[in-house]
């Protein structure tokens, strides 16, 4: 029987993740031959502090706070430390010594991922990153590799766990925001800081690599246009319900005509992250609680969706074995490993120039012509409404009757619905624009 050849294989970090992989690589290492045709051999585990307390049960011979040697002795490098530095200037090193890398580092591919792909080409080994982009789903290596050959128009993605708990548990209960961040942080769900997931900034890191992918260009987190939840009100999830939407953050990367915009022209692609209408019957509507799910639209293969654990330990550990198994299959096979299929540049558009529907909510003076006015606005700004609903309210105690509006339109430019909005906030007979968002599927 031929005896196996043996991979050296580093981890860096061992956090809530780390520690599975560890574990997985550890108790599987016997299945993971036979799939890889290689021992994976765990060499070392770089931590910060080779003391601290675990969850899982680990050899302590494998810690070591010595991460730089442990990666020049490495044929295949692990990194789930997060943040910009070490893992930087690690994962560079690691390249440039000739090893295969799998990470999870969706905030350094965001920020700086041309420079390690182009690390990763010159050297010609494989950098691959399935685990930061919505956990367990299999999502960039469909997008990459099975829809290489077709043309995808448009991906909206719930790629955050915490803010899809936040908005279901706002759409189930009724609950205003502060009380149900609270109830995601005691689930474990939300950090105790937990600026990034709220702002949108994890979401926009994410759409960033979507982007990326679906459109063979590299675009950074610059490109990405992001806005949080914390503006959505429980009066706003109502009023989306009583409609027929759900309120979701989503990721949308999305090619659209460039003309109108610096670029003379032709294509571009709007990357953005934002609150968004969504109708009921939307497959992305259906996605509950923490879980991720992933909607494209391409030429040929129509629309897909992806579905599963966005988050969590042994779910993302799952993406991050895919990985390395399969650049492990490539360094036991020989010949080129697989790299990056960007083919042109197609420029980045800016919110002005995305296409879009909005939902807008107004309390209105009511008297005669009110509708007709606003109306009569919209079309001069080229914005079409689709559904426009008036409900009468009169305070108690008061013989002033308003009116609530709710408006959707049709699709149009941002710029144009945004200087709509604007128009329509300098009509005498408005009291208030008491929301505004962007609507989707319709």
């Amino acid at each position: 029987m031929t005896e196996l050849r043996t991979l050296k294989v580093a981890l860096l970090g061992c956090g809530n993740v780390g520690a599975q992989v560890a574990r997985i690589l550890i108790e599987d290492a016997d299945t993971l031959a036979a799939r890889t045709g290689a021992r994976l051999q765990l060499s070392g585990i770089a931590v910060r502090n080779v003391n601290a307390p675990r969850d899982v049960e680990l050899p302590p011979e494998l810690f070591t706070t010595d991460a730089e040697t442990l990666v020049k002795d490495a044929d295949l490098v692990i990194e789930l430390m997060g943040g910009i530095e070490p893992a930087r200037t690690l994962i560079l090193s690691a390249l440039q010594n000739g090893a295969c890398v799998v990470t999870g580092n969706k905030a350094l591919l965001a920020q700086d991922g041309p420079t390690l792909y182009e690390e990763a080409d010159k050297a010609g080994v494989q950098l691959s990153y399935e685990a930061a982009v919505a956990g367990a789903i299999p999502i960039l290596r469909p997008i990459r590799d099975s829809l290489s050959g077709d043309r995808i128009t448009k991906v909206m993605g719930i790629v955050n766990g915490t803010t899809n708990f936040i908005l279901d548990q706002m759409d189930s209960t009724g609950a205003q925001f502060a009380d149900a961040l609270a109830e995601a942080q005691r689930l474990g769900y939300a950090e105790a800081d937990p600026t990034a997931d709220i702002e949108g900034h994890d979401a926009a890191a994410k759409a960033a690599i979507l982007a990326t992918l679906s459109f063979h260009t590299r675009f950074a987190l610059e490109n990405v246009h992001s806005e949080g939840i914390t503006s959505v009100t429980a009066a706003d999830i109502a009023a989306a319900k009583d409609a027929g939407f759900v309120i979701k953050l989503l990721a949308i990367a999305e090619k659209l005509p460039a003309a109108g915009t610096e670029t003379g022209g032709g294509e571009g692609v709007s990357v953005r992250v934002h609150p968004t209408l969504l109708p009921r019957e939307h497959p992305l509507a259906a996605v509950r609680g923490a879980f991720n799910a992933v909607f494209i639209e391409a030429e040929n293969a129509g629309e897909l969706m992806f579905y599963g654990q966005g988050a969590g330990g042994t779910p993302t550990a799952s993406a991050v074995l895919g990985d390395l198994v399969s650049a492990a299959r490539r360094l036991v096979l020989g010949g080129p490993q697989r790299t990056e299929t960007t083919t042109g540049h197609v420029p980045a558009l800016p919110i002005d120039a995305a296409i879009t529907s909005y939902y807008i909510g107004l309390d209105v003076a009511d008297q005669p012509g009110v509708l007709a006015r606003i109306a009569k606005l919209f079309a001069e700004h080229g914005v079409s409404i689709e559904i426009m609903r008036q409900t009468i309210h009169k305070e108690a105690g008061s013989s002033t009757e308003s009116a609530e509006l709710r408006i959707v339109t049709h699709r149009a430019s941002e710029a144009a619905l945004a200087a709509t909005v604007e128009a329509v906030k300098g009509l005498d007979v408005i009291n208030s624009v008491t929301s505004v968002l962007r609507v989707e599927g319709v």
